[in-house]
Order: C-alpha cells, then sequence, then structure tokens
C-alpha cells in the first residue's frame, strides 16, 4: 500500500510538470502544483488540483507560493520537484548578458532559492525528497543550446554538492536525466529564439535555419522521443522507493551519452555530438 505524501511541483502548467502532477495525484499523494501564468493557476484548479502561483524568476513570488503552500500543509512537505524551466535557443556568441541572466533566473537562481525555503521545512521533519528535473545537455553539451547546457551543468553541480551536503539528514537528492521527450519546450523555445537573438546578422544564420525546422516541427522532432510520462514514472519512483536512485536516466540517448562521456576521449564525444 502506497503511504500518500506531499510533494510540491513548479512548472506544471503542461508537459513533465502537469503529466507528474496528474500521475502522482491518482496514485493518492497530495500534490500541489504550481504555475507561471494565472490563467493557468486557475484552469488546474478547475481540474481539481491544489495550484498556487509561482514565478521562478521572482523572488517575491516564490516566497509568497512557500507561505500559502506551509498555511495549506501545516509546513509538512515530503517532496519537492524542480520541474520549471525553459530553453533558450541560440549561438553562444548571440547571447547577451541579460538574456543568458534570464535563462538562470528561472532554471537555476529560482529553483536555488525555492529550495533553500523547502530545505529548513524538510530538517524540522526529519526527512524529505528533493529532485530535480536536469536534462541530457547538462551531461553534455550541444551546439546553439548554450544557456540551456550552461543552466542545466550548474543545477547538476548544486544538486551533487547538496547530496555530499546533506548527507546524514534523511533528506534525499535525486536527478533525473531526460533525453527528447514530447511536450510544449519547443514551442516556447522557437517563441524565445524569435525575441532574443538577432539571427539575421549573425555569423549563424545559415544554421539557424535548419534550428528554426526543428523548433518549428510538429510532434516528435528527433528519433526515441518519449512522452512526459516516462519522466513521471522515474519521479515516482523517487518519491516512493525506500531508497531513490541519485540520477535516473530517461530516453536512450541519455543513457548512451552518459556511457560515452565516461569512455570516449572529448575529441571523439565532439565529433558525435556535432553530427547530432
Amino acid at each position: 500500500m502506497i503511504t500518500s505524501k506531499t510533494i510540491l511541483i513548479t512548472g506544471c502548467s503542461s508537459g513533465i510538470g502537469y503529466s507528474t502532477a496528474v500521475i502522482l495525484k491518482a496514485r493518492g499523494h497530495q500534490v500541489i502544483v504550481t504555475a507561471r501564468d494565472i490563467v493557468d493557476v486557475e484552469r488546474l484548479k478547475n481540474e481539481g488540483f491544489t495550484a498556487l502561483h509561482l514565478d521562478l524568476a521572482e523572488s517575491a513570488s516564490i516566497k509568497n507560493a512557500v507561505i500559502e503552500m506551509v498555511e495549506l500543509t501545516g509546513g509538512k512537505i515530503d517532496a519537492l520537484f524542480n520541474n520549471g524551466a525553459f530553453g533558450q535557443p541560440g549561438a553562444v556568441e548571440d547571447l547577451t548578458r541579460d538574456v543568458l541572466r534570464f535563462q538562470f533566473e528561472t532554471n537555476l537562481f529560482g529553483t536555488h532559492e525555492l529550495t533553500n525555503l523547502i530545505i529548513p521545512l524538510m530538517r524540522q521533519q526529519g526527512h524529505g525528497r528533493i529532485i530535480y528535473n536536469s536534462s541530457i545537455l547538462g551531461l553534455v553539451a550541444m551546439r546553439y543550446r548554450g544557456a540551456y547546457n550552461a543552466s542545466k551543468f550548474a543545477l547538476e553541480g548544486l544538486a551533487d554538492t547538496l547530496r555530499l551536503e546533506l548527507d546524514g539528514t534523511s533528506i534525499h537528492i535525486s536527478l533525473i536525466e531526460p533525453g527528447p521527450i514530447l511536450s510544449e519546450f519547443r514551442t516556447n523555445s522557437y517563441a524565445l529564439y524569435q525575441r532574443n537573438i538577432d539571427a539575421e546578422h549573425s555569423f549563424h544564420k545559415s544554421a539557424y535555419e535548419a534550428m528554426e525546422a526543428r523548433l518549428q516541427k510538429e510532434g516528435a522532432a528527433v528519433a526515441f522521443t518519449l512522452p512526459a510520462k516516462a519522466v513521471a514514472d522515474k519521479v515516482v519512483h523517487a518519491l516512493e522507493a525506500k531508497r531513490p536512485k541519485t540520477r535516473y536516466y530517461v530516453t536512450f540517448p541519455t543513457y548512451l551519452f552518459a556511457i560515452l562521456k565516461r569512455l570516449l576521449p572529448v575529441s571523439w564525444l565532439d565529433f558525435l555530438l556535432r553530427k547530432v
């Protein structure tokens, strides 16, 4: 029999966050979902979820959401799933400081601030699970994804360090490493590309044309793409297992490149990554 747990999930308007929330709720857990846009918060409430407004790019929004969560649960929080994130496409040399900072505000700084507000609650109750949704791009870097690569590499560094620092506290840290997943991720990325990258005057103009086609493609853009449920299933294990794993790989490409990174010389791995 599954023991009901209270879990807070960020980025639940669609995709991985939404799928995970639906599955965990069906398994009897108390799921508190969050979304950045008020219209999504209201939609989630209408679907029967306990939903809060939370914008990871805004400190005040993060603090208010935690206050509301504490009022709802009496301070009990068994798990946090740090899922909320987005991807800013573009060559590294085309990323302005402000664009790169905005990528980090949500993917790293906001996630870090939220986690630091939750940890004292978990210390007080003597247990907890903090689950980070990372990426294959937190393991290896790919071209024209520099902002997202950097944010996920940094997230993994913080999560690995936190795991060492929380040793002996019964607060477990898990990283989930998805590869290609069906979601609104590419649609949102294309909008950010159009807004923040001056493709017309870029050295990479011709390469951007192929990238634009990929970002606008309907359905799966690459082989081995899985539905969001594939990630949700890993979250279920990280939440319910007696001994959660430190890393969960999702999709064949993630397993493959995790192995290749350990085995291949850098020049060989770079060759393969340029072909992806």
